[in-house]
């Protein structure tokens, strides 16, 4: 049996499917332009920023558990780019109060100093790829997509 092509949305769902497609697009297209500029101006991948990102906003540290948490990955994939950092100098890590199965990491003042000037490459390039979005624009979008996602936020 030959599948034809899928039937184009029709109905009251079609603008929201249309809306899904198009944010999903959008997002992909830009992810996979910062992950190439990424690379390529700084010799690091999108989840070392985010990471680091997650770090410089926790100067005093966070739990490894929290990172991942906060990242919304497995402690597995956060441990290994961790574990790079700290090889690098970038993060320090540090056992919680003498108990071995939860460390703190934290970015060092070379790690922070190396996230600040990648950080404002990525604000260049997330200003350069979305410069057709009005401010007003972006803000309204901010708000309406920060209010969608406060009605399925914290669903199992």
């Amino acid at each position: 049996m030959v599948a034809g092509p899928l039937p184009v949305p029709s109905g009251p769902g079609k603008d929201r499917l249309r809306l899904w497609i198009r944010l999903l697009r959008a997002s992909r297209t830009i992810e996979s332009e910062l992950r190439e500029r990424l690379k390529r101006e700084f010799d690091t991948t999108l989840p070392r920023f985010d990471v680091m990102a997650a770090l410089y906003r926790a100067p005093e540290g966070m739990l490894m558990s929290d990172l991942s948490r906060f990242l919304l990955v497995s402690n597995g994939n956060v441990t290994g780019i961790v574990d790079r950092l700290v090889s690098e100098g970038l993060v320090a890590r540090a056992r919680r109060n003498g108990d071995r199965r939860t460390s703190m990491v934290r970015l060092t003042d070379e790690g922070t100093k190396s996230f600040a000037t990648i950080a404002a490459a990525h604000e260049g390039w997330i200003g350069e790829l979305l410069g057709k979005v009005s401010e007003d624009d972006a803000r309204r979008l901010t708000g309406m997509l920060t209010s969608f996602r406060s009605n399925w936020e914290g669903r199992e």
